[in-house]
């Protein structure tokens, strides 16, 4: 009789030891997109929304009595040899109205690559209020040797920004994703 109470105890063990494992891979599995749609939600970790321009005209009023300046920052990473650069360093801009922008990018290999920007907005409490209705982040950005584009931004700032913020800093790190590309 002891065997078999040893033995069912050593299968119910099992069982929670497994049922722990798969559950802690699950978790693990779903952090990462957890916590990007927890920083879309809050603007946690400096980054910006994405709104289509529709939306961002018709819920949004222009303030023509306040000025914010927007700063534009290219950051490669250490890997990335592109040149990259914004086209205008600032701007000053009315919140709630549209604006339009673009970066340049220079790929000086001598092969086709592909590059991903990622988006941050400083102070990170006013990333909340800063979208993006297109953006050269939102996709991969493939470019031939020796080519050249640039790439377009066009973003409002949502004029419930707090007013004690009076610059935005939006920089964008580029990273070298042709590896990845050719993969799939």
């Amino acid at each position: 009789m002891g065997a078999q109470h040893g033995t069912s105890g050593h299968t119910r063990s099992v069982v929670r030891i497994v049922a722990i494992v798969v559950a802690m891979f699950g978790f693990g599995y779903l952090l990462v997109p957890l916590y990007n749609v927890f920083c879309d939600i809050t603007g946690l970790n400096g980054r910006s929304g994405r709104l289509a321009e529709a939306e961002a005209t018709a819920n949004f009023k222009p303030d023509p009595n306040r000025m914010v300046t927007v700063q534009f920052l290219a950051n490669n990473d250490a890997s990335m040899p592109w040149k990259f650069r914004p086209g205008v360093v600032t701007m000053k801009v009315h919140p709630g109205q549209l604006y339009a922008t673009y970066f340049v990018a220079k790929n000086p290999t001598a092969t086709k690559m592909v590059a991903q920007a990622v988006p941050s907005v400083a102070p990170a409490k006013a990333a909340r209020y800063f979208s993006k209705t297109e953006c050269f982040c939102f996709s991969q950005q493939p470019l031939e040797a020796g080519e050249e584009k640039q790439m377009p931004l066009r973003f409002i700032v949502d004029p419930r920004l707090p007013k004690d913020v009076k610059t935005l800093t939006l920089a964008y790190a580029l990273f070298d994703v042709s590896h990845q590309t050719a993969a799939k």
